[in-house]
């Protein structure tokens, strides 16, 4: 800049910020006034002219009763189901069915869990793949230009209209409005929310994708007519590229550099479509392998026991975890294995099988100790574990080690966060205590249950191999010493059966 045009612009005013805005809104009534709808406002009075309200309440017609009929659509799942749905061919579409969970389930009746799981799996991969980037980008499109419609249809155009004409009728359109002028600034924020809805109604998009899905959503109802709706996007335009309404705004609002910030719709529609339906699909498949492990852990306790509904303990039961759950804490988690292996101890182990493990082991000739040794060791380590479990369960009684901590703890977690801890602590401890003996019980149980299965063998060879006196051993059995070993081994390898569903790794205490 010269240093002449310098002086000009110091004495025009040129450095001042608030002469520089004046002239912006100079210039801006001459904006307005050589607009191509300059018939909406007059800038003299700063009013909304009834050539607005007409402009407002032509779009109206068109969109009134998609507005009730479209009210919740933007948080509808279903809608963004159907769009999925509108996007898949025949053979997707019977892929989809095929995941189903109603589907899985049946399959689950007639094929094996493993073999299932892994169809599904396959099934599910190939369903992923075929949503390619021009599939995504199809479905995420159609969508959001349904959401920018809602959108729109959500702007209250009764309210704004009843401005300009108080006698007006909500969705009545037999009378003919009479608006009168209205001073822009009573609705300002109404005008910068029509901007941003109608600045997302793309003139260039495909419209009868999004109107075929909502007329599947909304059964067979057409929920704009779509010619009018061409006329209405033209109309919205046409109005928006000359800019009166910012125009408008700028002006009432006296910030001439005022500016709507559209926000379009970017929804990832596809993507988490397909997030559910693996979560779906995860979840039936879960539900199968649960369903049918509960089936048969109820069915293997009621063939030892008698019953599923098996509890032995005094304190490591459903009844002790109450307080713990309620206070949203992991609690006892091996209820139902512990107390199965206290029945099973109680019921079999100390009596029947312990009496034939001793005469077995004790009045049995082996040929060699060394034979015997690992059946003597597991029946030992058996009988430690039984001992274990009942100073196990006395250590979560009120006044016992853990127990009495739980309890002190309990009372005052809501005011102490950190006793929270402090249990978690203590049930990892006890958790993991418990899962030790559920593990070295069934490790035992299964060197037992050989023993005797290699002994039933021995006992029908001549001359046997591992112990030489069977004759004095079966004069020695109040019943046949075979079935009493085959009653027993029957009963060890139900009861192995049910304590596989319970075996597994010990948890790492969380340090102090």
């Amino acid at each position: 800049m010269g240093i002449l045009d310098g002086l000009v612009g110091l004495f025009s005013g040129g450095n001042d910020p608030e002469a520089a805005k004046k002239k912006r809104l100079r210039n801006l009534v001459k904006d307005l006034g050589q607009n191509k709808y300059s018939r909406f406002y007059r800038a003299k009075t700063e009013e909304l002219q009834p050539a607005f309200g007409k402009f407002l309440h032509d779009v109206y017609k068109v969109v009134a009763s998609a507005q009730v009929l479209l009210q919740n659509a933007a948080l509808s799942a279903e809608l963004k189901a159907i769009t999925v749905d509108f996007f898949l061919d025949k053979d997707l579409k019977a892929l989809k069915e095929r995941l189903s969970a109603a589907s899985i389930q049946a399959r689950a009746a007639v094929t094996p869990v493993k073999d299932l799981s892994a169809a599904v799996k396959k099934d599910l991969g190939a369903f992923v793949s075929a949503f390619d980037t021009t599939r995504v980008n199809g479905i995420d499109a159609c969508y959001n230009t349904i959401i920018a419609l809602v959108r729109f249809l959500s702007f209250d155009f009764y309210f704004v209209l009843k401005k300009f004409d108080p006698n007006l009728t909500e969705r009545n359109f037999s009378r003919v409005p009479r608006f009168q002028a209205l001073r822009a600034s009573e609705i300002t924020e109404e005008l910068k929310d029509f901007m941003e809805f109608s600045a997302s109604i793309e003139e260039d998009r495909d419209w009868k994708g999004p109107f075929s899905v909502l007329k599947i959503y909304k059964d067979g109802m057409d929920a704009v007519n779509i010619d009018q709706w061409g006329k209405v996007i033209r109309l919205l335009k046409d109005v928006g590229r000359t800019r009166i309404l910012e125009l408008i705004l700028q002006y009432t609002l006296r910030d001439p550099l005022w500016q709507s910030i559209p926000k379009p719709p970017d929804e990832r529609v596809a993507d988490a479509y397909l997030d559910t339906r693996k979560a779906e699909i995860e979840g039936a498949i879960d539900k199968i392998q649960y369903d049918k492990r509960s089936a048969q852990i109820e069915q293997l306790a009621k063939t030892i026991f008698g019953s599923a509904d098996v509890e032995r303990l005094a304190n490591y039961t459903h009844k002790g975890n109450e307080m713990l759950l309620k206070k949203n804490f992991e609690g006892f988690t091996r209820i139902p294995a512990m107390n199965y292996l206290k029945a099973f101890l109680l019921d079999f182990f100390k009596k029947e099988i312990r009496e034939l493990c001793d005469l077995l082991l004790v009045r049995g000739q082996w040929t060699s100790n060394v034979l015997s040794q690992p059946m003597s060791d597991a029946f030992h380590e058996m009988m430690a574990v039984s001992d274990q479990l009942s100073a196990f369960d006395e250590t979560l009684a009120d006044n016992g080690e853990h127990g009495g901590r739980l309890k002190q703890a309990l009372v005052k977690v809501d005011r102490d966060k950190g006793q929270g801890k402090y249990i978690r602590i203590i049930l990892k401890t006890v958790n993991n205590n418990a899962q030790r003996m559920i593990n070295s019980a069934s490790s035992n149980l299964i060197t037992i249950g050989r023993n005797f299965k290699s002994l039933l063998e021995d006992m029908q060879k001549k001359p046997a191999e591992l112990i030489m006196n069977w004759h004095e051993l079966s004069g020695a059995s109040e019943a046949p010493l075979a079935q009493r070993i085959a009653n027993d081994y029957k009963r060890i390898y139900y009861f192995v059966q049910l304590l596989q569903f319970f075996t597994g790794p010990v948890e790492e205490t969380p340090a102090g």
